[in-house]
């Protein structure tokens, strides 16, 4: 699973649009049912309206209907060569914003969510619950919505 995870949010991130900060970013979100939703980062020139890979891909997995259905979440992202590829051996961890986003689908499905950080080349990868990258989180729970 881990590989797999891995493998498509490397795929996502040679979508990313990335123009500004010329960081790419992919991540892939792992369903209940095996499927496995996409999401690059989304840059804007207005910066504070651009989007992150993982709040991309839950939210296109929200959109699909399946936001509590989520259980695990691959991160990588590099610096993009000149062809748009991103490259780099550092390990990449959702921002707050994003850590914040998943708590959501964590909270509404009832699971601490496992996340995979990974580089965006080689075999570097780390293993956390949102939990642990995220503790004594707020979210649904805390107004009274979810399991």
């Amino acid at each position: 699973m881990r590989d797999r995870l891995v493998a498509a949010a490397r795929t996502a991130a040679l979508k990313a649009h990335a123009p500004y900060s010329r960081f790419g970013v992919g991540a892939a979100v792992l369903l209940a049912n095996g499927s496995v939703i996409t999401g690059a980062n989304f840059e804007n020139a207005s910066y504070g309206l651009s989007l992150c890979a993982e709040t991309v891909a839950l939210a296109t997995a929200s959109s699909a209907g399946h936001l509590t259905d989520a259980v695990a979440v691959a991160v990588i992202g590099g610096v993009l060569d000149a062809n748009g590829v991103p490259r780099g051996v550092a390990v990449v961890g959702p921002c707050g914003r994003c850590r914040q986003v998943i708590n959501e689908a964590a909270q509404l499905g009832g699971r601490d969510i496992t996340v995979w950080c990974a580089a965006a080349e080689g075999e570097a990868v780390e293993r956390y619950l949102l939990s642990e990258l995220l503790p004594h989180a707020f979210g649904p729970g805390d107004l009274g919505i979810g399991n």
